[in-house]
């Protein structure tokens, strides 16, 4: 069964998040997270340097089109970072994310990617894919845990990675 981007949740809480839908409300927090080179370079499509009118075209353009679908992280009302999926023809769902550098380390991501997994397996989504930069060891760890196993590795052909190593992931939900 193809996951239906309608019938994701627009709201999913965890043990310590809150994910749900960004808003104009979240642009400098976002701006601010994102202008942040350790955070840039682990991304394929973040601008840099970022500023509020790339938040603000992220929230009013990207957010609601019909390939993402987004997810503010927030702790205690406070927006650490996104999680989403990419959605593209003849392909399954690609799961991704980025976190404000100050809270790595805490486990948000993984908790945020294991959310986004479970609603999506009850969307009725088969599978997922995600990849990440070869020596990005932590979101590679972040994406093991959520259930994802490596199946290979790609040279990223555009975006901001153009030329470096990528770890491509699967994941594959039984049928129960």
């Amino acid at each position: 069964m193809t996951i239906a981007k309608d019938r994701l949740p627009l709201r999913i809480v965890t043990d310590r998040l809150v994910l749900a839908t960004p808003t104009t409300a979240d642009i400098p927090a976002i701006a601010k997270h994102c202008n942040n080179k350790n955070v840039h370079k682990w991304m394929a499509r973040l601008p840099f340097p970022y500023a509020e009118a790339d938040a603000r075209f992220f929230i009013e353009e990207i957010v609601p089109s019909a390939e993402e679908f987004c997810l503010g992280i927030y702790h205690h009302h406070v927006l650490t970072g996104i999680v989403g999926l990419h959605f593209s023809q003849n392909q399954a769902p690609e799961l991704g994310y980025w976190l404000a550098e100050e809270h790595w380390g805490r486990g948000f991501a993984t908790e945020a990617a294991i959310a986004l997994v479970a609603a999506a397996r009850s969307a009725g989504a088969s599978a997922l894919r995600s990849r990440a930069l070869t020596d990005n060891l932590a979101s590679r760890a972040v994406l093991r845990k959520a259930g994802f196993k490596e199946t290979g590795t790609i040279v990223e052909k555009e975006n901001n990675l153009a030329g470096r190593e990528m770890v491509t992931l699967l994941l594959e939900f039984d049928d129960d």
